[in-house]
């Protein structure tokens, strides 16, 4: 889509791809208006003054929570397109105020959705929703049994094993809060094209990471810790549950899909958006410290056991029917020959002569974990989507931006 002198108005503006999505829109010529709340200092957000987002924005002043003020800003904007990104995504949040949760994500939505068709006006809308839908998606025979023995009931059952890579046809099992408000946007938005003809297109976008990325998401946790191992603001890692693999994307990459989708996105329907690899947590974090200058060369739990040399060596081994990067560590885990658990304490990473503790902190856990994310993206390539950019492309961005706050504070 030639997005020139076409007025966009994104929810969410302010947000880690709200404000990447405006500059990207910005620079190609299109009307950007945002949708955000009003702040009592008055100030610019903290990611649109990073990205240099001034005159070429138009700011309206609203709140997901009340219809009125959206109706306000569609009136103001007229937008051809709506990208609804606004939500509150942090998922260990939502288990501390789920209500928060289901107001932003729930009620926001059915506002929005409620106010295009109130004004009869014929946006297309985009719906960022979540991978984290698919919640409980069994990899083995045997992580389903011991999903059973812990949980009792598992529903949908399987009707495929192993049910990864994940399709858009794959059973919802959403394990938190937050992902069930992402649900009901789902479909809220199915059912609005269904019974009033709101042209709307659903995304299931998998994790997707880069600069500016919120503190308390894990890529996050992890890359701010190894860059103040460098500088010596610290001599360990904390982190939580290190078995845990997602599917990370760059959010440039993540962005482009949302893009794809509005220009070419049939009604209705439904798009994952993932880079179609998994990488563990603990592997991410191993591959943070080798980009930060601490190759290492061996991991051992605090006892001396589980020991991994070369860790982060590549592992091209065909795992689910795809050959994906991935190091080592993924492999020996998504095998089933590699677990830590909280009883470990923690990990020692050895780079040369140094020793660095990474301590499993156990608050750092989910209630309900979602063990396995691995999208299958051949639905929206078939529009013309393809991803640019590699898991340590990502890391690199976020060790960068590290270097880039700490230089606006002027804290070297």
């Amino acid at each position: 889509m030639d997005f020139t002198d076409k007025n966009i108005l994104i929810t969410g503006i302010s947000g880690f791809v709200g404000s990447r999505m405006a500059r990207v829109l910005a620079d190609r010529g299109a009307n950007v208006f945002g949708l955000l709340r009003r702040r009592a200092d008055g100030k610019i957000p903290h990611n649109m003054q990073r990205l240099c987002l001034g005159k070429e924005v138009s700011l309206i002043e609203g709140d997901l929570e009340s219809i009125a003020s959206i109706g306000s800003a569609i009136t103001a904007s007229q937008p051809d397109v709506i990208f609804h990104l606004a939500a509150q995504s942090f998922v260990p949040r939502s288990f501390v105020d789920p209500n928060e949760t289901m107001l932003c994500n729930c009620w926001g939505t059915s506002n929005l959705l409620e106010a295009i068709r109130i004004k009869d006006t014929d946006p297309v809308v985009v719906f960022a929703g979540s991978s984290e839908e698919y919640g409980l998606v069994l990899s083995s025979e045997e992580q389903y049994r011991q999903a059973l023995a812990k949980y009792g009931t598992i529903f949908p059952e399987p009707e495929r094993m192993p049910e990864v890579p994940i399709a858009e046809t794959n059973p919802l099992r959403p394990m938190s809060p937050y992902a069930v408000s992402k649900v009901y946007g789902d479909h809220l938005m199915r059912n609005y094209w269904y019974s009033y003809g709101v042209r709307t297109v659903i995304s299931r976008a998998f994790n997707h990471e880069g600069a500016g990325r919120g503190n308390m998401f894990v890529t996050s946790v992890i890359t701010n810790q190894v860059m103040k191992l460098k500088f010596g603001e610290t001599d360990s890692i904390t982190i939580g549950n290190v078995n845990a693999f997602r599917d990370w994307s760059h959010a440039d990459d993540v962005i482009e899909g949302y893009l794809i989708q509005a220009e070419k996105g049939r009604y209705g329907d439904v798009y994952n958006q993932g880079s179609m690899r998994t990488n563990s947590v603990m592997s991410y974090l191993l591959m943070s410290l080798e980009e930060a200058g601490y190759p290492v060369s061996k991991i051992e739990t605090f006892k001396g056991k589980k020991a991994v040399t070369e860790p982060n060596e590549p592992d091209r081994s065909p795992i689910f029917g795809l050959d994906f990067e991935k190091t080592k560590v993924d492999g020996m885990m998504l095998r089933g020959e590699l677990e830590y658990n909280i009883e470990d304490g923690g990990v020692i990473a050895h780079a040369g002569e140094k020793s660095i503790r990474i301590i499993f902190n156990p608050e750092r856990f989910r209630p309900a974990e979602v063990p396995i994310l691995l999208s299958d993206t051949k639905k929206i390539e078939a529009l013309g989507f393809r991803k640019e950019h590699t898991v340590t492309d990502i890391i690199r961005d976020q060790l960068d931006h590290y270097l880039d706050e700490k230089e606006r504070r002027g804290s070297y």
